[in-house]
């Protein structure tokens, strides 16, 4: 919202400068953003008026033109193309400062010249010009032209926040200018025009919940080529509105006064009476830009009994625009509700100055009066005849009553505010209310209809009271550490331990493409988005690898061969009730297992590279069965049980993958549920054992199909006395062992923590082992 600094203080008389103006504003609420003088400094700048010239004896361009500045003529050379006699002009005296211009007496081709006639570029008030500033005929001769001009003005440009509509005009600024000061407010007084007219046009509101109240009036023999005095010109300007013709302006003016969004049809376009409807069915309109727009069905239009000639509250329609030759116009002043309005710019590609007040809320209230404003400026600018007015009001909004408990306000605000001055303020920022028992039961007017519960005025009262007076206190509490169990990590050691073998963290968007979804991951019913941001992030992802693919080529497109890449992310699965998230931890090892260095001969990382990772990350807890995975390698593949449950997946990129992403390189992935990984073991005390153990190893000879986890297992569940370790050291499969078999070598620690171990306890043990291993594996010792 810009508007005129000179403009606002018609309507409430400050003592205040412009910095403690714009410093109160922003204090208040109302951020001022910008402040723009209107006019560069300058001083010693005159209305001259040419009252001879001459052509210069030494120069075809020059004239040597006698100005007369008051009592006094001066002889100024010029050589603008439009200096005659009888214009008026800005006219800089000796020692005036200008922008990049320090005025002197000076001889112009052997001619003197006391000053200089001035066009608005060299004021600074235009980037270019094309000759003098001319000036009306009545401007008064020798006033100071920043006087005549009004520049001693500032341009303020608040930046509002979307409660607050009301402060987008004069009148609602000005209002809480005198709420945070009390100086009184001083709105121009609308004497009821005469009725000197039987012309009406009546209206008729079908759509009585979009448009509650609509206000018309006729005006004839207007003059639409009279021109906008200069004041209107100025202050429109000012705001940012170009001047097009009278009766537009003062359509624009009452906007910027009121906050009142109005529009004038020429009357004897008018196709019988207005209707107030929403669109019909392959409905179409003109509007003032040109452009023709289909209407939908929840368009809101003015219509006559040619169909529809205005989308209500966004534009007026060109067939009953006013033109030059307009001699009768009819007024109107509505109020719409903000859902009939919100969106329908946007959708057909505008934002306009009614939109943007009828999206957010218009004063209801003000509704009549910025139409009384708008006919009195008309008649005292175009001339003409009013008619009455035509109205049709509905239900309008309801300000409901809030109550604001003073121990409340206090409490929230934490500073001790007087009673009474809660009451001032109140009063100060126009609402009415009734106090029982410190309780205020506060109505708010039509114009504030942002104030909707007690926190609202809350906010009301901090702001005008100040929020400077309210201290910065530093807080006070009794802080004792929280209980954290040894049996639970912190996902922050999770991130610790990749960091710490060299990984690095990435963070990827959780929407996704759905064909990831659907082709890399193998989930067919992905969570779509309601409104994606772009069509290849339109689903929720239900695992993390392929952000951490899309890392890798970005990597790769950019001459990195070697990466480590993890991500601690939430999953989004549907559930039974609704949907549910998960929190999982990803990584990729794509390239060297090493750096290049010269104490290791260099090679690529594999799979049970990866696999150390893992059984890392799971303290050794983690069980690998063979499963397949669409975006893993079948002959590569593991599923990751903890505890007997499914806790995730790892193993090589399938090759179909890897020739679609063209990575050059094996690369290896996993991927696991964080709550699997947060279970700790608190570590027992268990006393050291004097007792040396004895090793034993032993090979043995099983089908090429066992696993050696589940041989590994099978031994544990046993519990063999005295047997406390059992790993497996070799596989060998080749020369001297059977197509289909496999030679599986294991260490073996037996020890007795309580005394010595002799061979026959040993020996018993082993035996126990072997029993097993050929009972239920098919084991056959290897000699």
């Amino acid at each position: 919202m810009q508007f005129s600094e000179n403009w606002l203080r018609t309507f409430v008389n400050l003592e205040m400068d412009t910095q403690a103006l714009s410093h109160a504003l922003t204090m208040t609420g109302l951020e001022v953003e910008e402040l723009t003088p209107v006019a560069p400094a300058f001083e010693k700048i005159v209305v001259g008026e040419i009252v001879s010239a001459v052509k210069h004896p030494d120069a075809d361009r020059l004239q040597v033109c006698q100005v007369k500045i008051g009592q006094e003529t001066l002889q100024i050379v010029c050589g603008a193309a439009n200096a005659r006699v009888g214009l008026k002009a800005p006219c800089a005296l000796v020692g005036a400062e200008l922008p990049g211009i320090s005025i002197k007496q000076a001889k112009v081709r052997g001619v003197e010249s006391f000053g200089m006639m001035c066009s608005s570029k060299e004021l600074g008030l235009a980037a270019e010009a094309t000759g003098l500033l001319e000036l009306p005929a009545d401007a008064p001769v020798g006033q100071d032209i920043r006087d005549y001009l009004d520049l001693n003005d500032t341009l303020f440009t608040l930046k509002l926040t979307p409660n607050r509509a009301d402060c987008l005009s004069i009148l609602g600024i000005a209002r809480d200018v005198v709420a945070m000061t009390g100086a009184p407010l001083s709105v121009p007084t609308t004497q009821p025009p005469a009725i000197t007219t039987d012309k009406s046009i009546s209206v008729q509101v079908q759509a009585t919940e979009a448009c509650p109240a609509y206000f018309g009036r006729a005006i004839t023999g207007v003059n639409a080529q009279a021109q906008s005095p200069d004041w209107v010109v100025r202050r429109l300007e000012r705001s940012g509105i170009r001047s097009i013709s009278a009766l537009v302006d003062i359509t624009n003016y009452v906007l910027l006064e009121l906050g009142q969004p109005m529009h004038a049809f020429d009357l004897d376009k008018l196709q019988g009476n207005v209707n107030v409807r929403l669109a019909k069915a392959g409905e179409s309109l003109q509007l003032l830009n040109g452009n023709t727009v289909q209407l939908a069905a929840d368009d809101l239009v003015i219509a006559d009994n040619s169909g529809a000639i205005a989308l209500a509250g966004i534009m007026g329609g060109e067939p009953t625009s006013v033109t030059d030759v307009t001699t009768a116009v009819f007024l109107e002043s509505a109020f719409f509700s903000p859902d009939a309005i919100a969106g329908k710019a946007r959708r057909i590609g505008l934002s306009t100055d009614s939109s943007y007040r009828f999206e957010r809320g218009v004063d209801f209230g003000n509704t009549a009066n910025a139409l009384a404003r708008a006919t009195d400026l008309v008649l005292s600018i175009c001339g003409g005849q009013a008619g009455r007015v035509t109205q049709s009001v509905a239900t309008l909004p309801v300000r409901k009553q809030v109550t604001l408990r003073y121990d409340r306000l206090q409490s929230v605000l934490g500073i001790d505010i007087p009673y009474a001055t809660v009451g001032k303020l109140l009063t100060q920022l126009g609402f009415t209310f009734t106090e029982q028992d410190h309780v205020f039961l506060v109505q708010a007017p039509s114009y504030r209809f942002d104030i909707a519960r007690e926190e609202d005025l809350i906010e009301e009262i901090a702001r005008l009271y100040g929020y400077d007076k309210i201290p910065a206190i530093t807080p006070h509490a009794n802080l004792a550490m929280l209980e954290q169990s040894e049996s639970r990590l912190n996902v922050a050691s999770l991130r610790d331990a990749m960091q710490s073998q060299g990984y690095q963290e990435v963070v990827t968007y959780s929407f996704v493409d759905e064909a990831w979804e659907r082709d890399l991951l193998g989930n067919a019913s992905p969570i779509p988005l309601k409104n994606p941001i772009a069509s290849n992030m339109s689903v929720m992802r239900s695992g993390l690898w392929g952000g951490l693919l899309d890392v890798l080529s970005y990597n790769l497109n950019r001459k990195q061969d070697r990466a480590l890449l993890f991500e601690v992310g939430s999953s989004y699965h549907t559930a039974a009730q609704g949907y549910a998230e998960q929190q999982k931890l990803a990584g990729l090892f794509y390239g060297d297992f090493q750096p290049e260095q010269w104490a290791s001969d260099k090679r690529e990382v594999d799979f049970y590279d990866v696999k150390a990772t893992v059984d890392a990350l799971t303290k050794q807890q983690a069980e690998y069965r063979v499963e397949t995975h669409t975006a893993l390698h079948p002959g590569q593949t593991a599923r990751i049980y903890i505890d007997g449950k499914a806790q995730g997946w790892f193993g090589k990129l399938h090759p179909k993958w890897q020739q679609d992403y063209n990575f050059p390189k094996a690369t290896f992935l996993f991927e696991l549920n964080v709550d699997a990984l947060l279970h700790a073991s608190v570590p027992q005390y268990q006393e050291v054992s004097k007792f040396l153990g004895v090793r034993r190893d032993i090979a043995v000879i099983v089908n090429a199909n066992v696993q050696v986890q589940a041989i590994i297992d099978a031994v544990k569940m046993a519990q063999i006395p005295l047997l406390q370790q059992i790993q497996l050291f070799d596989v060998y499969q080749g020369k001297g062992i059977a197509e289909n078999k496999k030679s599986l070598a294991f260490l073996v620690l037996i020890q007795d923590t309580h005394k010595t171990l002799v061979d026959t306890e040993a020996e018993a043990a082993m035996a126990e082992l072997l029993k097993i291993l050929e009972n239920q594996f098919g084991a056959e010792l290897r000699n």
